[in-house]
């Protein structure tokens, strides 16, 4: 018997090539995250330092925006046809369906990132490149959107407009990616302390430098957790 997690994840991921939603998705991210990475300002070029730290910088950003729209669907559409109370009555746990999707979109986030190999192949031919810290910063994308997932679902879970879905992750997002951080800057002391390692900015900067600090892997573990519980929670107790 297949194991239900793997057979919804496959299922989910064949269904964003079925449709146009993950070309659309490779073709912008890549467009977006190659102009900035090697045509436009700060870019490789002008840093004139083999890394790629300009890509780490714009792909934070190209992810957190296309997140969500990966995930809108996802729960809200099942939700709304009813499928889920389908896929439930065929002994498929909520847990099992909640791990499934995170598992496809999962998997299309590193299909884009695949993409970029020929980033780092282009830049460590051209001088000492620091491969660990590359791929350092390659896992702080992965664990990144791997929360952003999870944050994306439980928007989902809570309600069957995909639109809504969308706003409410990307509000949630904004807290965790951009206004954390900033309010940790303007308060200081001990609230300054507990927003900036609340913040997702802080923990990802640090692991696209190379750093790769147990409590960076454990915020976006527990994060990830985190998200997934309250989908969990909220589909099975419609």
């Amino acid at each position: 018997m297949q194991n239900p997690i793997w057979t919804i994840a496959r299922k989910e991921f064949n269904t964003f090539f079925d449709s146009l939603t993950a070309y659309i998705i490779l073709i912008a991210f890549l467009g977006f995250s190659g102009f900035f990475t090697w045509f436009f300002g700060s870019d490789i070029f002008m840093r004139k330092e083999a890394d790629l730290a300009v890509f780490f910088s714009i792909a934070k950003w190209t992810l957190f925006f296309f997140i969500p729209a990966i995930t809108m669907k996802m729960i809200a559409e099942e939700k709304k046809t009813g499928t889920i109370e389908l896929l439930v009555t065929k002994a498929i746990s909520y847990r099992e369906i909640i791990i499934g999707k995170f598992v496809a979109c999962v998997l299309l986030v590193i299909t884009a990132l695949l993409f970029t190999l020929p980033y780092y192949i282009s830049v460590a031919s051209l001088g000492n490149m620091d491969h660990g810290a590359t791929l350092c910063g390659y896992l702080g994308l992965i664990l990144m959107s791997a929360a952003y997932i999870s944050i994306g679902l439980f928007a989902s879970s809570i309600t069957n407009n995909q639109i809504v879905a969308f706003l409410l992750a990307l509000l949630i997002g904004i807290i965790f990616h951009f206004l954390l951080d900033l309010f940790a800057f303007g308060a200081g002391g001990f609230w300054g302390t507990m927003m900036a390692n609340l913040s997702v900015t802080r923990h990802f900067d640090s692991m696209s430098r190379g750093v790769l600090d147990t409590k960076d892997v454990l915020f976006f573990g527990s994060l990830t957790i985190l998200g997934l519980y309250f989908a969990e929670l909220f589909i099975s107790n419609k």
